[in-house]
């Protein structure tokens, strides 16, 4: 078996060679998948909240929507996005299938993202609640001055596993014509017949994307790290 690396250097008969299109993949699973992080955060964040809401309407709704996108498979929510909301709200039908994809993953990742800041906010003392209402903040000036800032910090770690996560999932887009790196690797491996080189490519891009979220959210972690508290440095 000999490997030809030169395959990225044809032309791919659009005018471009295939590392040309190789980069351009990459920069379409890198967009899916940070679009569909900041619409995890901020969806699964606000969920994660309500389920530890003192109303017990807050709490329903945050584990409806948690039980709801996270027990339906992900791809099945990529054709529903693409193929089923799009006919029965016909002002879809013109929305880009990279808003549908990227929103289908964010909501995806936010179930998995609110029972974390959930298990978050549960893992503080109690005492820290009742500390801020008694300064007289409000409840929502309670969370967002005392609870979350503490909360953010402990589940550092599995929002890591979840961003790394969200550049393999963003794979799926290739479902609904996304030109991202899945779908290169398939389109350039039945023209060049060279799957080892083109895989073994697209895997290294998949591995640095991730590992760079890890670096980067580790560096985070230990910046913010608060000594004593759970999940805090020494």
């Amino acid at each position: 078996m000999t490997w030809d690396w030169q395959v990225f250097l044809q032309d791919t008969g659009g005018g471009e060679t295939y590392l040309q299109w190789m980069m351009s993949a990459w920069g379409w699973t890198l967009s899916v998948a940070l679009c569909a992080l900041v619409v995890a955060l901020l969806v699964g964040s606000l969920m994660g909240i309500l389920r530890t809401a003192p109303h017990q309407g807050l709490v329903l709704l945050g584990n409806a929507w948690t039980e709801l996108f996270r027990n339906i498979p992900l791809l099945v929510q990529i054709f529903l996005w693409y193929h089923v909301i799009p006919s029965i709200f016909t002002s879809l039908k013109s929305v880009p299938s990279f808003v549908l994809v990227v929103f289908a993953l964010g909501f995806f990742t936010s179930a998995r993202i609110a029972e974390q800041v959930k298990a978050g906010i549960q893992a503080l003392p109690k005492g820290q609640r009742y500390a801020g209402l008694a300064m007289g903040f409000t409840l929502p000036q309670t969370y967002r001055y005392v609870i979350l800032p503490m909360a953010f910090r402990i589940v550092i770690p599995p929002l890591t596993s979840e961003s790394m996560n969200i550049i393999k999932n963003s794979s799926v887009a290739f479902a609904v014509s996304i030109a991202e790196l899945t779908m290169f690797a398939m389109q350039a491996q039945e023209e060049t017949s060279r799957g080892i080189e083109i895989y073994l490519a697209v895997t290294a891009l998949y591995f640095v994307s991730a590992f760079a979220i890890n670096r980067l959210a580790l560096f985070i972690e230990h910046r913010v790290a608060v000594p004593g508290m759970i999940g805090g440095g020494k």
